[in-house]
């Protein structure tokens, strides 16, 4: 056994020093992707305008979403804490390179496109490898804390990553900005290198890749938690993982909230997923969590609603923090029912399946935002989302493995 791959100690994940190096990691690396991402769209709205944008940032995101699931199997293969820092590694060179590139010559689009085909296919790897990490740092009765600290580290970074872009943007242009995204993930890799694993006792994978993808999918298929949990992901994030901001927008314009009322509803949003992900983190449990995920989602649905009815800017604002509150919560504990539930050799491959659903199901919705809110209203959008939710929650209460689903008591793992 190395020095890497140590048994956890039971302690209170917010106290575990291991723990907390891991959301160091993270947090830099969320950061990093933030600033990324904005200095990215400004140069290529500065290298080929605003109707090139697109293609830039698709030249990233598709490759992520098509290798996504092999992205799961190389994490399984060569363990997911190798695969972090080595993925970690190479965008750290490749965004430092192109900030380089940029301080030597003007932007153009084919380099733009290239440095986001690499980071989409680096992505492709990294994310599987990095969601499957938490079993291996701490006990299974402290992975709802941990989700909880993972959702405030991601609240956090959505939060500084665009002021820290935009002063960077502006006093040091794209290739500052591109510089200070490397730099945050060279501190996500240093940090990675400090956190101690767990070893994961099983037979060496023989299989090829494609078997091991067949194997992964067919065990997700089976497992009659998994399978139902699964389609419950997919649909609850559906609409919350991006669709809902761009209906956001749509219903501040056509009520005439403009955009500072946008933003005090997106502000509100916030403020209740932040709470719900720090009332996770320090809870001692949440019992009979299959059903509380699922009477979040009840709630959420009703608060999607509510907010397309909304008569005011303030009861907008307390149905957006609602919503944040609920799906927040509920997003919580699907992670977790999802990492506890999960044979460890399997993680990557399940990891790469909830993610693809997560970022692989929203974008299907895209187009419809803008149609249904032109021809129907922004409240008929809204209402669709709730009724799309409300199809999660049913499904969460009417599966007796998912509304029977409970997480460890403390010190039972």
């Amino acid at each position: 056994m190395s020095a890497q791959d140590v048994a956890v100690p039971a302690r209170p994940a917010y106290r575990d020093a291991n723990v907390l190096r891991w959301l160091t990691a993270y947090t830099a690396s969320v950061a990093g992707d933030v600033v990324f991402f904005l200095a990215l769209s400004w140069a290529a709205t500065r290298a080929g305008g605003p109707s090139q944008v697109g293609l830039v940032v698709a030249a990233g995101a598709v490759p992520r979403a098509v290798l996504m699931l092999g992205g799961g199997v190389v994490a399984d293969r060569f363990g997911p804490r190798r695969v972090a820092v080595l993925s970690d590694g190479v965008r750290c060179v490749v965004i430092l390179l192109a900030a380089a590139a940029l301080a030597l010559a003007p932007a153009h689009l084919w380099l733009l496109a290239l440095v986001a085909l690499i980071f989409g296919v680096v992505d492709a790897v990294f994310m599987p490898a990095v969601g499957a990490l938490p079993p291996r740092i701490t006990t299974a009765d402290q992975l709802a804390r941990v989700q909880g600290m993972r959702g405030l580290s991601i609240r956090l970074s959505n939060a500084v990553g665009p002021l820290v872009a935009g002063a960077v943007l502006v006093a040091g242009g794209a290739e500052g900005a591109f510089a200070v995204a490397g730099v945050l993930f060279a501190v996500s890799l240093a940090t990675l290198l400090t956190v101690r694993v767990t070893l994961v006792a099983g037979p060496p994978q023989r299989d090829s890749a494609r078997g091991e993808l067949r194997d992964g999918l067919r065990y997700v298929r089976r497992h009659r938690l998994l399978a139902p949990l699964v389609v419950v992901i997919g649909l609850s994030e559906m609409c919350f993982s991006g669709p809902v901001a761009t209906g956001l927008v749509l219903l501040a314009d056509e009520r005439g909230w403009g955009a500072v009322g946008m933003g005090w509803v997106a502000s509100a949003f916030s403020v209740g997923a932040t709470a719900s992900a720090l009332l996770l983190t320090v809870a001692p449990r949440v019992p009979r969590a299959g059903a509380a995920m699922a009477a979040a989602l009840l709630v959420t649905a009703a608060g999607a609603v509510g907010l397309g009815q909304a008569p005011s800017l303030t009861v907008a604002v307390a149905f957006g923090a609602l919503i944040g509150l609920t799906s927040g919560f509920a997003t919580t504990l699907t992670g977790a029912l999802v990492q506890t539930a999960t044979d460890p050799r399997y993680l990557g491959r399940v990891t790469s399946v909830t993610t693809l659903c997560t970022l692989g199901l929203a974008p299907v919705l895209f187009p419809a935002v803008g149609i249904t809110v032109e021809l129907w209203g922004a409240a008929t959008f809204f209402a669709g989302c709730g009724a799309i939710c409300l199809l999660a929650a049913v499904l969460g209460l009417a599966v007796p493995a998912l509304r029977r689903a409970e997480l460890p008591e403390l010190g039972s793992a």
